[in-house]
């Protein structure tokens, strides 16, 4: 029998309280002093997540994350009810990993407990700064001393996962306020960081009036520097813009990043599922109505599906793997994609010749990690 990746989960929640300027995720602004429509949005998710999962009977689903938006926005007995529809409709992995992302918000740490009751077993806090002036600056709705709180809070709890969320390269920061928000996130002792360089994407408040951002040598200085802090830290990078002590990786990313499959629910959201057919693997892509108010009121939530041609996995495959600071083996290539490695022969053999990728594994050198984007372009 035909062996298939890993199966994750993804739940999209797609209300923010406000827009922040350089967010270009599928988040709507909720009506001001509104609740959600939790319920409606709930049965949506749920009738959604009945016909996904009829796609991949008799597999077993390693993680579950909750992102958006700002899913804390959800009351805990809503979250329940979403892992235990899950949990009865799918077998799932002992010690299943389920992170939500939160804000760190008074009115969010107040339903901390319930997450954790209801089957939440790691947090992600969207602290991004712990400085008032660039969290204003970001257009953040918390304070710093509410990003204390939160963190606390979630450790008093008994959560034993918390990633903390950390951006750098703020308008307006300097290489020693860039350091002083690493080093206080650090001080928590955390097991997981995301920390990475605030990028103006298109489609954004900040790309239509770009802010005053630190000049190049400051970026370099803050990305060299807070590195030596997070190693002191016992916290090793593993991706990109990922850092966790021993084996606290984020399983659903690894999954991402290791080409896995994942089923996307919830408005915009993205999937990914993999599939025998007459012998070989076929990989369709689907993605789901954008609106909420279109995906509540649909009969099928479906926006659009396609079956990845070959040349489109190689791109795929390698932005995922290449992410990864110790890549991946040769061999899951065709593993995980279908396709012979010899496919991409010529492309690997050029970025090797350049230095960028090392030899006997798809993975990249050092120099390649540092300009990957030039890497990924031997395989566009």
């Amino acid at each position: 029998m035909h062996s298939l990746p890993s199966l994750s989960l993804y739940i999209h929640i797609p209300w923010c309280v406000r827009k922040c300027p350089y967010c270009d995720f599928n988040s709507h602004v909720t009506v001001a002093g509104a609740a959600i429509p939790e319920t409606a949005y709930i049965r949506a998710l749920l009738a959604d997540l009945k016909v996904e999962l009829q796609a991949v009977a008799g597999r077993s689903l390693q993680s579950i994350f909750i992102g958006g938006g700002t899913p804390s926005l959800m009351s805990a007995v809503g979250i329940g009810e979403i892992i235990n529809f899950v949990k009865a409709n799918i077998d799932c992995e002992a010690g299943m990993e389920v992170t939500l992302e939160a804000n760190p918000g008074t009115f969010e740490q107040a339903k901390f407990a319930g997450y954790l009751a209801a089957g939440v077993n790691r947090l992600s806090i969207g602290v991004q700064s712990f400085d008032d002036a660039c969290l204003q600056a970001l257009g953040r709705i918390h304070s710093a001393a509410q990003a204390t709180a939160a963190i606390g809070k979630a450790q008093e709890l008994g959560f034993k996962r918390i990633n903390l969320d950390l951006m750098h390269g703020l308008p307006g920061q300097n290489l020693a306020a860039g350091l002083a928000d690493l080093e206080q996130a650090l001080a928590f002792g955390t097991d997981h960081l995301s920390w990475y360089q605030l990028t103006i994407e298109p489609n954004t408040e900040f790309h239509s009036r770009p802010p005053n951002l630190p000049d190049e040598d400051v970026l370099v200085d803050i990305q060299d520097q807070g590195q030596v802090l997070i190693t002191a830290a016992g916290l090793r990078q593993y991706e990109i813009s990922a850092y966790a002590k021993g084996q606290n990786q984020a399983r659903h990313n690894l999954n991402y990043w290791h080409f896995g499959d994942y089923i996307g629910v919830g408005a915009g959201a993205h999937g990914k599922v993999s599939r025998w057919q007459a012998g070989e693997l076929q990989i369709e892509r689907r993605v789901k109505l954008r609106q909420p108010k279109a995906y509540m009121s649909a009969i099928n939530s479906l926006s659009s599906s396609h079956l990845v041609t070959p040349d489109e996995l190689k791109l795929e495959f390698f932005m995922n793997a290449l992410r990864l600071q110790d890549g991946v083996p040769e061999a899951s290539y065709k593993a995980h994609t279908g396709v012979d490695l010899a496919h991409v022969a010529d492309a690997l053999m050029a970025a090797r010749q350049a230095g960028l990728m090392l030899p006997d594994r798809l993975q990249a050198s050092p120099l390649g990690w540092r300009f990957l984007n030039d890497l990924l372009a031997y395989f566009e």
